[in-house]
């Protein structure tokens, strides 16, 4: 009896021992959190102070409430802010689904059908990843012009629904090589067609990674500002992005209220598309090794 009370004793002092080093790390983490977090709640509360008091004090707390500025900047344009919210919008989601349809079944095809030169294509496929945006902006832009698709959406999402975004094929490629080979086995005896296996077999195990991709594609979209200032000249067509840009004049004031209070609001749809498929990623994760 001594013995094994005697032996459970070094568990208890190592805890006692931990816990100073555990609250210690923790505090830090807090600490560089608040750090990380200060310019964005100090843009908040930038966006409810008077216009005066924006750069005059660096506290979170402002010395009043003025909602004004967010009127201002709702409708201080020629054209409302909610236009470039609903055209962001469009596009982002456009993008979203272009990416999770034409990436998973390019990655389907690359992990598991065989056809001449699969390697080769995968290779050069990879080797894209490799050539910066601006090498290929020209002939893009130039293929766009003539086609007709300058001031449109359309060079901002058709490339989408062909597979442009390499990262993301070779992100789902991966995913599916890690499914067992079985599965596609015991479909394939049942007659169903790799049509079937990609719609009622991979997709719902890949959830995760498509959740993933979906994700990356709506911030990445949602906050691109070069992509719309090469291909929207019409104010009509501003995505979001654009839209802040027109509250900062060189040459005049800018309104630097308006533009903190609709810089508040554009964080406002990433947060809660995040949090959404957060919960649909995580459940993704916790279904998929059952299904397996």
């Amino acid at each position: 009896m001594t013995a094994s009370v005697t032996a459970a004793r070094p568990p208890s002092d190592i805890t006692k021992r931990s816990l100073p080093a555990s609250l210690i790390i923790h505090a830090l983490l807090i600490a560089a959190s608040l750090l990380m977090l200060y310019p964005l709640l100090w843009m908040v509360s930038a966006s409810v102070r008077p216009e005066n008091e924006i750069f005059s004090s660096t506290s979170l707390i402002p010395s009043s409430i003025d909602l004004s500025s967010y009127v201002r900047g709702w409708n201080g344009l020629d054209i409302s802010f909610g236009r470039f919210f609903w055209n962001s919008l469009v596009i982002s989601l456009l993008v979203v689904t272009g990416n999770v349809i034409a990436c998973s079944l390019t990655a389907f095809a690359f992990a598991r059908l065989r056809f001449a030169g699969r390697n080769f294509w995968f290779a050069i496929m990879l080797g894209t990843l490799m050539i910066p945006y601006h090498v290929t902006l020209i002939p893009q832009y130039v293929l766009f012009l003539d086609l007709g698709w300058v001031n449109t959406i359309l060079p901002l999402v058709v490339p989408k629904f062909l597979a442009s975004d390499a990262f993301f094929i070779f992100l789902m490629v991966q995913f599916f090589r890690g499914i067992p080979r079985e599965l596609d086995e015991a479909a394939m005896m049942d007659g169903c067609s790799a049509w079937r296996i990609y719609w009622k077999i991979m997709l719902p195990l890949s959830l995760p990674v498509l959740a993933t991709a979906a994700i990356f594609s709506f911030i990445w979209t949602w906050d691109d500002f070069f992509g719309p200032l090469i291909y929207l000249n019409d104010m009509n067509t501003y995505t979001i992005q654009l839209g802040l840009r027109t509250f900062v004049d060189s040459t005049s004031a800018s309104d630097w209220g308006g533009l903190f209070a609709m810089s508040t609001l554009t964080l406002v749809p990433v947060f809660f598309f995040f949090l959404f498929f957060q919960r649909l990623l995580i459940e993704g994760i916790a279904t998929t090794g059952m299904k397996r």
